[in-house]
């Protein structure tokens, strides 16, 4: 792969050139964190390749390499490295515009938009081609495991209930969909209808290998509710002393006990759920345990295009004289990167696809507001000091972030990455302080430095990008990566990095910042180190507590819910805030997510758990949602949201402006439901 030209490069997303910049050896490495970086080397041929590094990684310092490996510029690509990613075709042009010579794998499209999965060695072909706009790699999904779990005791199956279902039929005829992680119980009681079979409709587990998969797809299993209750009838068969649960029967690539997905399904349609009667589908989306796993495997934000893609085709197929069924879909995951004003290409890709009526989705803020430690010894803040912002009033001047990397006997195998987003009309250069070294930089517009390598092993990207395509603003994207190689690996340094900005032309002066953060996750040991995935944060000082809202739930089109804790009346600590960049009040609602009774996934005699976050809140108004669609089929996306927005209770203390924190207010599901039905309520007073 020849060298990429400066006007070249700007088709390609910062990081994604990062990436492609790195050898055979680093990405596989790399793609053991990165979910959008895959492998597709053969197993031996991939164990050949690591076949110095065993499980629990060596611990090398730079004075015990050999010969440490370089990262230059980008000179040769390799072919064995896919990474997913978003194509933007120009305006003009259309899919089949893209060069033959270009292999896509799995490739689908949505507008001026194209999933698919790509070899580092064609980006340089991808990126002369006059039909492509911009190549974007796909973002890190973010998990956060709920709090405060604890048994419960069986929940009311008043708990959640609307009315007497005369107007919604408790969302009959309604598909409720739920993009989640770690399995859906289908065989749990909340599930199982009068006739003893479950009411899941299908399950695309989409790192599943035991079906074919959907006909749309061409990875992972579709699982049918056919072979669903098949399962369901051999497990209940008493004939047969050796028979196992349902789930073993017809297992999912992930079914962990208290699982996320089928907690979160419970609310939003189990028979304690607010849509008791709907149908219900679920999209597993494959966050793997095991390295060799991560490396081959794809786990990013055009996963979650896709789920929505496909939930919509299945209220499509399902539907009835050429009438799809009205969908209400739930997604409490999120993503932290990019600009946190709905120009992400799977927001993009969300709102087009919630241009048509009949169709809702709902996303969780997040679980990042923590600001400060509750009582001693609480990390949980780590979690929340994501962002930051301020205003540089004149030119030449600068303002310091400092950015903290967890050291103290955890040695941080991440990616760490922080975005600058500033407005078109001014300049700003930036410098990277390492802790205890010195500046690497001023880094002026429309430069960049590409994996430099210092003295303590880690490496600094710095590109500073004005007129981006997503949103035609400036934006600064600064990586620290670890060291990687078949010697060895070295962690991030530790400490306080300093990133300062240089104002150097001032017509607004306004920027805001944010870490695209890791969920914390222990990979084993390194030397007398723990090695982890670990997020780093601000500090105190730098941080801004406000605009931590997930930036998937910042979609234009998509209703983005709060944690509510109803005992106390009042907004959880850890529930994220707005607005989004662009100004918007995200989230729009809050709705009950503390300490929340829902179905208890795979957890055999054990039926019912108590969960806290956003994703306990976020399928409670896919509910409403979802029942409001059963009373009028024709809302749109954002005639729902309007009627949300209108119906909202404020808190006590509250007033009906928007908050940053509670949005307009808690969620009235019988007064939503009113005014669904009065939406397309007209009277004519002409004379």
């Amino acid at each position: 792969m020849a060298k990429i030209q400066k006007s070249e490069r700007t088709k390609l997303s910062p990081k994604l050139r990062m990436i492609a910049n790195g050898s055979t050896t680093v990405n596989v490495l790399r793609a053991e964190q990165a979910p959008a970086v895959g492998v597709v080397l053969e197993d031996k041929v991939l164990q050949k390749t690591l076949k110095q590094r065993e499980p629990d990684a060596r611990a090398v310092t730079k004075q015990s390499l050999a010969k440490a490996p370089k990262r230059g510029r980008l000179g040769k690509a390799a072919s064995d490295v896919h990474a997913s990613v978003f194509l933007e075709l120009a305006n003009d042009a259309a899919f089949g515009d893209l060069p033959e010579s270009v292999q896509l794998h799995r490739p689908h499209e949505k507008g001026q938009l194209v999933t698919a999965e790509i070899a580092l060695s064609e980006l340089q072909t991808l990126a002369e081609s006059p039909a492509v706009n911009r190549v974007e790699i796909g973002e890190g999904i973010i998990f956060s495991p709920p709090q405060n779990l604890h048994n419960s005791t069986r929940p009311s199956k008043a708990a959640r209930k609307v009315g007497d279902g005369r107007a919604h039929g408790f969302g009959r005829d309604v598909l409720v969909g739920i993009i989640d992680v770690q399995g859906f119980d289908y065989s749990h009681s909340d599930f199982i209808d009068e006739q003893g079979e479950t009411r899941f409709a299908r399950i695309w587990d989409q790192g599943g290998s035991t079906r074919p998969s959907p006909e749309s797809f061409d990875y992972g299993s579709e699982i049918r509710q056919e072979h669903m209750n098949a399962a369901i009838v051999a497990s209940n068969d008493l004939n047969n002393p050796d028979r196992l649960a349902a789930y073993l029967l017809e297992p999912q690539s992930q079914m962990a006990h208290g699982s996320h997905g089928t907690h979160v399904a419970s609310i939003a349609a189990g028979n304690r759920g607010l849509c008791r009667q709907a149908i219900v589908a679920g999209v597993l989306i494959s966050i793997p345990d095991e390295e060799q796993d991560r490396r081959k495997s794809f786990y990013d934000s055009t996963r979650l295009a896709h789920a929505v893609e496909y939930l919509l085709d299945l209220a499509a197929e399902l539907g009835e004289g050429g009438q799809p069924l009205p969908v209400s879909i739930n997604i409490s995951l999120g993503t932290n990167g990019h600009a946190h004003d709905a120009s992400s290409a799977v927001s993009r890709w969300i709102d087009y696809a919630l241009s048509h009526p009949g169709r809702s989705v709902a996303v969780a803020a997040g679980n990042a507001g923590q600001q400060a430690a509750v009582e001693p010894g609480d990390l949980g803040f780590i979690m929340g000091r994501i962002h930051s912002s301020g205003r540089i009033p004149n030119a030449n001047l600068t303002r310091n972030l400092e950015w903290i990397v967890m050291g103290d006997g955890i040695a941080d195998l991440s990616e760490n990455e922080l975005e600058i987003w500033y407005n078109p009309q001014d300049r700003f250069a930036v410098e990277v302080i390492p802790p205890g070294g010195a500046a690497i930089g001023p880094v002026e517009p429309g430069e960049y430095i590409e994996n430099q390598e210092l003295a303590s092993g880690t490496f600094v990207s710095i590109y500073n990008e004005i007129y981006s395509p997503a949103n035609g603003d400036n934006h600064i994207a600064i990586y620290l990566s670890p060291f990687f190689s078949e010697q060895g690996v070295i962690g991030v340094q530790p400490g306080q990095w300093t990133v300062r900005i240089h104002s150097r032309e001032v017509r607004n002066g306004n920027y805001q910042v944010w870490i695209e953060r890791d969920d914390p996750r222990r990979l084993g040991s390194l030397g007398m180190q723990q090695a982890w995935s670990f997020p780093s944060f601000f500090s105190a000082a730098s941080n801004v507590d406000e605009s931590s809202v997930s930036s998937l739930a910042c979609g234009q089109r998509i209703v983005s819910v709060a944690n509510l804790d109803d005992e106390a009346g009042k907004v959880g600590i850890t529930s994220s805030q707005g607005p989004t960049r662009d100004g918007r009040n995200k989230p729009e609602i809050c709705a009950p997510g503390t300490d929340i009774p829902a179905a208890l996934g795979f957890g055999g005699a054990d039926e019912w758990v108590n969960m806290t976050g956003t994703s306990m809140a976020s399928p409670y108004v896919a509910g409403v949602a979802g029942l409001m669609l059963a009373v009028e089929p024709r809302l749109t996306a954002a005639q729902i949201t309007g009627i949300i927005r209108r119906t909202a209770v404020p808190l006590a203390g509250h007033d009906f402006n928007w908050r940053n924190d509670a949005g307009f207010g808690r969620v009235d599901a019988e007064a939503c439901l009113l005014e669904a039905a009065r939406a397309y309520a007209t009277l004519d007073r002409t004379p």
